[in-house]
């Protein structure tokens, strides 16, 4: 029997290309930031993307939004609060409805996506759209949901099969995906479905960053999860005396947003779309900012 051990070297031992503190002619640099958790969540990003932006060399934000507004749902003027701290695309998931006010705006706003697969007829929004970076590229963004312990919408798989071949000519290269997802296998199968179709997939919504990104064999960067942009001393972003009552009593318990320190959660990656679009390099983001 072989050794396939010595075939393929272990995680430890492989390197992942590190982006630079400024991309290279011809890269566009991509931020996605994970779930923002509320009013710290917001201010964070208020606060310090736009200094990101500028020494990291960012072409484009994308940052999810449906827990912005209070810990839960989003508002049309909380997504204002994210656009004017310099994100060029809020996406979302299953709490996107959660704050009816955000409806008509899902219709107004292209900048604002919901998930793709949730359907067309009767449904407010859209689940993608093509942006412009700061450099001129045109990239697409799409937002997918998974459905293993969440709502039974329409297969995020054959969706995005269905979205990627129908719509192919008009698609540019630079293509990323947000997929709003409960397990970790779900969205592991996602990111190898779609490796060499999509330039990145990033999970969100257990607002808990995972340890596998790594650029995929046919090009794609992938993670897990994103983690969130919220308070640390928290239980995923809310306050703990909110939360420990459902654990120690089962009782229901109305969730608060955490205070105090908060720590950014994002993915950097550098693209290159005069190579289809591939990830050459990825590195998370996490930063620990005090209130």
């Amino acid at each position: 029997m072989s050794d396939l051990r010595a075939a393929r070297p272990t995680l430890a031992a492989q390197t992942l290309p590190v982006p630079p503190p400024r991309p290279g002619r011809g890269i566009v640099r991509i931020l996605m930031v994970g779930d923002l958790i509320g009013r710290p969540g917001r201010a964070v990003l208020q606060r310090h993307l736009p200094e990101l932006r500028e020494t990291r060399g960012i072409d484009f934000v994308t940052a999810n939004g449906e827990n912005a507004a209070r810990g839960m749902g989003l508002t049309p003027p909380t997504a204002r609060e994210i656009f004017d701290a310099g994100v060029d695309v809020i996406t979302s998931g299953n709490h996107i409805w959660d704050k009816k006010e955000i409806l008509p705006e899902l219709d107004r706003d292209e900048r604002i996506l919901r998930p793709l697969n949730y359907g067309t007829v009767g449904v407010p929004g859209r689940g993608w759209g093509i942006f412009h970076a700061a450099d001129g590229s045109e990239i697409v963004v799409i937002n997918a949901q998974g459905r293993t312990w969440m709502q039974p919408i329409e297969n995020p798989f054959t969706e995005l099969d269905r979205l990627l071949e129908e719509s192919a000519d008009e698609l540019p290269p630079l293509r990323l995906v947000d997929f709003h997802c409960e397990i970790t296998s779900e969205k592991t199968a996602f990111g190898l479905h779609l490796d060499g179709r999509v330039s990145v997939v990033a999970g969100t919504h257990t607002h808990v960053p995972t340890a596998d990104l790594r650029i995929l064999p046919r090009g794609t960067a992938y993670v897990s999860d994103l983690g969130m942009t919220g308070g640390i001393d928290s239980v995923i972003g809310f306050a703990p005396e909110s939360v420990l009552p459902r654990f120690l009593t089962g009782l229901p318990t109305r969730f608060e947003v955490a205070e105090g320190p908060v720590i950014l959660n994002a993915l950097l990656v550098d693209l290159d779309p005069l190579d289809g679009g591939r990830a050459v390099a990825a590195e998370r983001i996490a930063q620990l900012i005090e209130a």
